[in-house]
């Protein structure tokens, strides 16, 4: 391949700078000779890693919802309720809008950004290329920013502390498991969707098509 094809080449996203791509070796990553900003990440060995860890964060993530955050007793009355539950419990106060902001920053946009990375993490590491590859990095880059699993963590401690003096307040399994999910989207949101091209721009269609084409001439 001529390495001016447009293929070969790489523009920044700072200054525009118009570069060969270069191949780089395990655990590097490119920079603008001009600006020095970061272009692109190699592609890591550690792909059979990095699917497992995004499969553990959802299973993780679907305990985390399906169980109380934390069990709270004041003057013998106790009370527990789930991310959801607390999401409900804001739509029933008429805060509509934040019900909604929850919903999303924690709840949809995290869900979605694990499920599109296990729809191109599993093909790729099985030898082909998804359809609709494209699309869907394009939708992860879109969606990472607004995955927010971290502040509502924070937010959740800052209130138990606040809490203790007023309620006794017990630990549940959700609150453990958020704990858990946002050491875990820590790692899965370092790895640069984007050197995903790379790795699928030396993979061909997935081969089971061309062997059931095969199967049917036969018959």
């Amino acid at each position: 391949m001529n390495a001016n094809e447009p293929d070969d080449l790489i523009a920044c996203h700072e200054c525009d700078a118009l570069i060969q791509k270069p191949a780089l070796p395990q655990r590097t990553s490119a920079k603008c000779p001009r600006c020095g900003s970061l272009l692109y990440r190699s592609i890591s060995s550690n792909l059979d890693k990095i699917s497992a860890m995004t499969l553990a964060a959802l299973v993780t993530f679907v305990i985390a919802q399906a169980f109380p955050i934390v069990e709270l007793n004041a003057n013998g009355l106790t009370s527990q309720t789930t991310l959801i539950g607390a999401i409900v419990a804001l739509w029933g106060e008429q805060m509509e809008i934040m019900a909604v902001l929850v919903f999303c920053s924690t709840i949809l946009f995290p869900l979605c950004e694990l499920l599109a990375l296990l729809y191109v993490l599993l093909p790729l590491r099985a030898g082909y290329v998804p359809p609709g590859l494209n699309a869907v990095l394009r939708g992860i880059q879109l969606m990472r920013p607004w995955g927010m699993i971290e502040v509502f963590m924070l937010g959740v401690l800052v209130t138990l502390v606040k809490m203790v003096s007023i309620a006794r307040v017990i630990p549940e399994a959700a609150l453990f498991a958020f704990g858990v999910l946002t050491l875990m989207l820590a790692v899965v949101v370092s790895f640069d969707p984007r050197a995903l091209w790379d790795l699928a721009g030396r993979l061909g269609p997935r081969q089971s098509k061309r062997l059931t084409t095969d199967a049917r001439q036969k018959s």
